[in-house]
């Protein structure tokens, strides 16, 4: 079966980046839960992917989307969520997490 890259569905607010588009179309298994995720779910992938600094750590991230969702993980683990999103407003656990990390740069 061949996947085109462009089909691949993204996030509500982030685009699918292409490190991460092309490990899930090398992934069959991956890509086909990848598709059944919902696009909210899909964008805490991407953002989770994305929010690292350095790009040795991306990878493991991406390595880690298709091994966990292979193992029936629709979300990533002790993610605090999405910061992009500006349909909601942000939830009171996700401002002291980020009050937290704010504390520990100054």
């Amino acid at each position: 079966m061949t996947i085109d890259n462009n089909d691949i569905s993204g996030g509500v607010v982030h685009d699918l980046p292409e490190d991460l588009r092309d490990a899930l179309a090398s992934d069959a298994e991956a890509l086909e839960v990848w598709e059944n995720l919902t696009p909210l779910a899909r964008n805490e992938w991407i953002c989770w992917t994305l929010s690292v600094k350095k790009p040795e750590t991306r990878r493991q991230h991406i390595e880690r989307v298709c091994s966990e969702l292979k193992e029936g993980m629709r979300r990533p683990c002790c993610w605090y969520g999405c910061i992009h999103r500006t349909d909601k407003a942000t939830s009171p656990s996700v401002q002291y997490v980020l009050s937290k990390r704010a504390k520990k740069s100054s």
